[in-house]
């Protein structure tokens, strides 16, 4: 198993276009109302997981017809929906995890998934949130290439713990050479690749690339950033 999608119950509005990513994935979760978004989009829903609280009967009904195989589980229960999704994907000992619908709406989900992301990676499983304006990876200490998204053209690098040391940038409008970068620094913030590949590494620290585009919104006759 290469690649495992979650889609979790996250605004849908937050969720990008699941087809672009239909060949990308090899196993597809969804995780309550996740579910019905993978439905919806004309996904293949390889299970379907969670207390389906907030969803209706007939949206149920749409889920357990589609859903290849289905788990349900009571509403009074320690793990959030995303969490037993997470337990049944790394059971299946992927080498890539994607999840969707993790991001927006309260805030508490947010920060609490996107620390879901140190916890994956004590698991040795490389983690991707995505939404449709981010990508969000965290890393370890190491050499690593990243390669120019068009969708996501900005690049920020973002402790994750207190400092990072060591950061070298190279291929990018804004390099950097054996810097440290400090918890709440923006130093790092919006870069770009000045072609279609480029390289960051670092020695101490975890780290947060998050690759991201502005999103135009008319409002009022006016278009904001």
């Amino acid at each position: 198993m290469k690649t495992v999608a979650i889609v979790a119950g996250g605004p849908i509005e937050f969720v990008p276009d699941l087809m672009s990513y239909k060949n990308q994935v090899d196993y597809w979760i969804g995780a309550d109302r996740g579910a019905l978004v993978l439905v919806n989009a004309g996904m293949r829903l390889d299970l379907a997981i969670g207390d389906f609280d907030s969803i209706t009967e007939n949206e149920f009904e749409q889920v357990s017809t589609n859903a290849t195989s289905i788990e349900t589980y009571p509403v009074d229960k320690d793990e959030t929906d995303l969490d037993l999704a997470i337990v049944k994907a790394i059971l299946l000992a992927p080498e890539k995890l994607i999840l969707f619908g993790a991001t927006g709406g309260r805030i508490d989900h947010t920060l609490a998934n996107i620390q879901l992301l140190y916890r994956l990676q004590q698991e040795q499983l490389q983690t991707t949130i995505i939404d449709n304006q981010n990508e969000l990876t965290l890393f370890n200490p190491g050499s690593y290439e990243v390669e120019q998204n068009l969708l996501y053209p900005i690049i920020s690098f973002v402790p994750f713990s207190s400092c990072i040391e060591g950061l070298t940038l190279e291929g990018f409008y804004y390099p950097l050479e054996d810097g440290s970068v400090e918890w709440g620094s923006t130093l790092c913030l919006s870069n770009k690749l000045l072609s279609k590949k480029g390289t960051f590494s670092f020695r101490k620290g975890i780290l947060i690339v998050i690759k991201s585009r502005d999103v135009l919104i008319e409002h009022h006759n006016h278009t904001i950033i």
